[in-house]
């Protein structure tokens, strides 16, 4: 017998008839002999619902409040309900937790809290009695205040995640709309390939350059606490993707070069212009930033000008941050010693990467030429052991994605099958 903690998202749990597909995959789970928990997110764009009935009560609410998390937190409880009793209407045994029921324990950051620790001795009990435990993703409590709170936006996967590692699951797998991780988006490159292996290493950079699939603490959660990801369709029956710690798999095979390109639309980029080049001006910028809890991604600064002894500093960051972080800069300007702030939404970043780049050669020139070709400008360049980023406008990013994912010889021999819409 085996321990498995299994998560849905929104788009396999998007109406009844969805639940009552995901009821039965559960409960065929069961009869196998395993004992099954199951994470669930709010079912199809409720949250965004909830967001917009919010702000029509308030518009343009502040994000990561109190009433909000107790609003949104709401979704979920729904589809937890509506799918435990979809089980019991199929003859298996299910009984349904909230994330502060199932001991899920966070800090008091309303909107994106962080787990603290999982506790979760009432799951526990209801396994022993032979039970389907069906827990609130998104959700947990913090003890000092008594509140509920969020874990932001992909919280569902982290809870997934805690739950296995606190449980010490055999396997936590993910569910969604696509047949696993793929080499590219399928809505973006038709032709993406499954891939049945990655690293927790090339997941974690795929999944920070915008790949959807998986959000990126789940990830890094997995990968700290030894969980094993099994990432797979809720629309079928195929393998789905592994998602393993190389290193404590103990593989002795060679990583392929290459295992895909991810994209992200969602950030913007703030170039701090005329910056005194001397020691502790980065440092001061940065701090101001951090401040405002903004999350910087690529940061490039120029050669500084002889003349004049200024400097240029650019820096990417989600767009909904940016407002925040040049107001604080501004306000500090005459401290600071700069010139202006530039502020530019309509950029994308493309991300190469692979664990194989580091015992293969010319990878960034095949990279710059496929993208010099197809006439696309790289604005920004960053790199890691196993990742080359850069940043293009927005407009050319899907051309960029295409392009790239073909001169690596990615593509497969037929279209890849999305079978809901949203890749969650």
């Amino acid at each position: 017998m085996s321990l498995i903690v299994q998560k849905f998202g929104g788009s396999s749990v998007g109406d009844a008839e969805g639940i009552k597909r995901v009821a039965k995959r559960i409960v065929e789970s069961r009869k196998r002999g395993d004992d099954i928990v199951v994470v669930v997110s709010a079912m199809g764009d409720t949250t965004d619902e909830l967001l917009d009935l919010a702000n029509a009560v308030v518009p343009n609410l502040p994000t990561g409040g109190r009433e909000l998390d107790m609003l949104l937190t709401a979704g979920e409880r729904i589809s937890m309900a509506l799918l435990a009793m979809a089980i019991k209407s199929q003859g298996a045994e299910a009984v349904s937790f909230t994330g502060s029921q199932a001991g899920m324990l966070t800090d008091d950051r309303h909107g994106s809290a962080r787990i603290i620790s999982v506790t979760p001795g009432r799951v526990r009990q209801a396994l022993d009695r032979g039970q389907i435990a069906i827990v609130q993703g998104f959700a947990g409590f913090n003890k000092v205040t008594g509140d509920i709170t969020t874990l932001g936006r992909g919280g569902s996967d982290t809870s997934a995640v805690a739950l296995a590692a606190a449980l010490g699951a055999d396997v936590c797998e993910i569910y969604t709309d696509v047949d696993g991780v793929f080499t590219a988006d399928p809505r973006v490159v038709p032709r993406a390939r499954r891939i049945p292996r990655v690293t927790s290493e090339e997941m974690l950079e795929l999944a920070a350059a915008g790949a959807k699939v998986l959000h990126i603490r789940s990830v890094e959660y997995a990968r700290r606490h030894g969980v094993t990801l099994h990432v797979r369709s809720s629309f079928t029956n195929d393998e789905g993707t592994i998602v393993y710690d190389s290193k404590r798999a103990g593989s002795t095979m060679e990583e392929p070069m290459i295992v895909g390109v991810a994209h992200d639309l969602s950030e913007a980029k703030v170039t701090v212009v005329g910056v005194p080049d001397v020691p502790g001006t980065a440092a001061r910028i940065f701090t101001i930033v951090a401040e405002t809890g903004a999350n910087v991604d690529m940061i490039v600064q120029n050669v500084s000008e002889a003349a004049t002894g200024r400097t240029d500093i650019s820096f990417t960051l989600p767009k909904a941050e940016a407002g925040p972080a040049m107001a604080a800069l501004e306000a500090e300007r005459a401290e600071v010693g700069f010139e202006s702030i530039q502020h530019d939404d309509q950029i994308g970043k493309l991300a190469l990467v692979g664990a194989g780049m580091r015992t293969n050669t010319g990878v960034s020139a095949r990279l710059f030429r496929a993208l010099s070709e197809a006439g696309i400008n790289i604005e920004m360049i960053s790199t890691s052991e196993i990742r080359i980023s850069v940043v293009t406008r927005a407009d050319q990013v899907v051309d960029a994605v295409r392009v790239v994912h073909s001169a690596f010889e990615l593509d497969a021999d037929q279209d890849a099958v999305v079978h809901a819409g949203t890749g969650r």
